[in-house]
Order: C-alpha cells, then structure tokens, then sequence
C-alpha cells in the first residue's frame, strides 16, 4: 500500500472516502445524481449530495488593501502574480463569509454562525440570506461551530445579548473551549486575538454549550474532522450519503487563488502556520483521493465545489 494511502487511512479520512465507492456488483445501489450548485435565492445555493440537502449562504464579504505580510512566507509579488493568474485584483482583496446548512434525516444543522451585528459594514447578511432561501432561523436546531474567531461566533447573538438562533444546541469543538475560554493559555500564544467575542457569546450560555473531541459523530450522520493549525481546535465537519460526500472545510484555505493554488502559504490569521500547513495537505489531498464536495468559509460563491490538483498545489473548481 502505497504510504499516502496508509496515511489517509490513519488519519481517519478513509471512511468517509470509502463511503463514496461503488458497491460490489450484484449489491449496488442507485447511484445519486452528481451534485449541482443552484441559486435559490440571492446569496444563496443549494445542492444535493447523497440524500443530504446542502445550502450555502452568504454573510456578505470584506475588502482590504493587499499588504506585505498577508501571506507571511511570500513575497508581496509572489502574492500578486498568483492574483492577477487568478483573473484577480492585485491591490486589493475581497473575503467572503459562507456558513452552511446541513438538511439529513429530519435535522436542520447550520455550520459556523456569521459576523452578527459585530461585523464589516458588507457583511452580517446570514440572517437575512437564510429568510430568503426559505430557512427560518428558529428552524435550526444544531448549530456546530469549526472555531471560535469573531467571523464565526459574532452572528450567535445580537447586540442585546439575544440568542440569533433560540432553539438550536450549540456544539463546539472541547479544544476549542478549552483554549479560548483559558485567559493565561490564549495570552501565552503569539498574536493570539482576545476572548471578547468568546466571553460575549458563549459566556451566558456556557453550561449549556456542548463539547466534543475533533472525531466524533455528531448530529444526522455528520462526523468532526480535527483540522488543527488556524486555531488549536479549528475543526471540519463532513457526511457521506449515497456514496458521495460533503466536507465543509472552514478555514482551512482563506483566499483559493492563494492557498488552495499554493497550500504551503500561511496566512496571516492561521496561529500554527506549520500545524496549519500539514493540515490543509492532509484535507485538500483527501478531498481530490474522495471526491468530496467541498464547502469552505472563505471560498468564492457558491461556496461549494471540488479540489482538483494543480501542478504542485490544488485548484477549487465551482460546483455550477
């Protein structure tokens, strides 16, 4: 067996690839449509995978100028050559905000939370994106958190302190919570953010949180992936249904023409940028070797598509 198959076994990703192979002759089952992206609404997407309906929604974007120190092991040109091959801007950057919802087997699971009312002047729109698509915010009734950056956790309450989502068990990473909830650990890290955001939203609520350790099967079939590196528990959630497969990636890249082209860049908001580095291999590999479909935070609209490789890196094609 070659040793980046043993590897992709051990890591634990080979379930949810092998979930997607076909089944023995005389044994196999239908096989479901290849997924496609279709807008449902403005700012919104839907696509089928397996028996699971997937819907990304925006929370809008942020825009800043390109700086020296974005991708903190290349050079500013090296930044700009990979942007303007992208058909991008070189001066300038555009960040979307993507979370998703999760619909299997009766369960309305919605993946990472939004900027809220805390968030640039072009974003904070997850909740009125989710109207439109059709997605009562009352109607989620799990909400998993990939980590705890204010990107993420912000659109969890309002201003006044209400709950954004009232009757949903908020399920968040046990690294994680053990992390940011520890002042003395978070001021040992190196650039680590504050704990504002982690004390306003979880800090009301903080014995009803659920934990879980990255591995765990969670809600409706959908299984944690520790993806460790951006945060100490930064964590993926994926789902094989039908012989295919739904991995939302998180922050696991932040710009595609970037960091899925050149998976060995580090960002500047990716805490362990070796840690980060290996991880985003590990899961952009796995994802070419299973066919996933793939939903990351940061990634162009519709936000869902497949890893393809790229000379020494990976490309992420649209799902259309």
């Amino acid at each position: 067996m070659p040793a980046s198959r043993r590897q992709f076994i051990r890591t634990g990703l080979g379930l949810a690839a092998a979930a997607s192979m076909p089944l023995v002759a005389g044994c196999a089952a239908p096989a479901a449509p290849s997924p496609v992206a279709s807008s449902v609404a403005p700012g919104a997407f839907r696509a089928r995978v397996g028996a699971a309906t997937i819907t990304a929604v925006s929370d809008g974007e942020a825009s800043f100028p390109l700086a020296d120190g974005f991708v903190r092991n290349a050079t500013l040109g090296q930044v700009q050559r990979a942007l303007r091959e992208a058909g991008l801007p070189e001066d300038r950057l555009a960040i979307p905000f993507t979370a998703f919802v999760v619909e299997h087997v009766g369960r309305r699971v919605l993946m990472d939370a939004g900027n809220g009312q805390f968030g640039a002047p072009t974003a904070g729109r997850l909740l009125a994106n989710l109207r439109v698509a059709g997605i009562d915010p009352r109607s989620i009734d799990t909400v998993l958190i990939s980590h705890f950056h204010g990107d993420h956790v912000n659109g969890l309450r309002d201003r006044d302190g209400a709950l954004t989502f009232p009757n949903a068990r908020l399920v968040v990473p046990a690294p994680e919570w053990d992390f940011w909830t520890d002042d003395s650990r978070r001021a040992a890290a190196p650039g680590a953010p504050s704990g504002d955001a982690v004390r306003r939203v979880f800090g009301p609520a903080a014995g009803s949180v659920a934990r879980f350790r990255p591995g765990d099967e969670l809600v409706a079939g959908i299984r944690s992936i520790a993806a460790y590196g951006h945060t100490p528990g930064h964590t993926a959630f994926s789902i094989a249904s039908q012989g295919q497969t739904f991995t939302y990636l998180g922050d696991l890249v932040n710009v595609a023409a970037l960091f899925v082209r050149n998976p060995d860049w580090a960002v500047r908001f990716d805490m362990d940028a070796e840690a980060a580095r290996q991880t985003r291999r590990r899961l952009l590999e796995a994802a070419v070797a299973g066919d996933w479909i793939v939903g990351g935070y940061h990634l162009p609209a519709p936000g869902l598509g497949r890893i393809v490789r790229r000379n020494s890196g990976y490309d992420f094609v649209p799902l259309t």
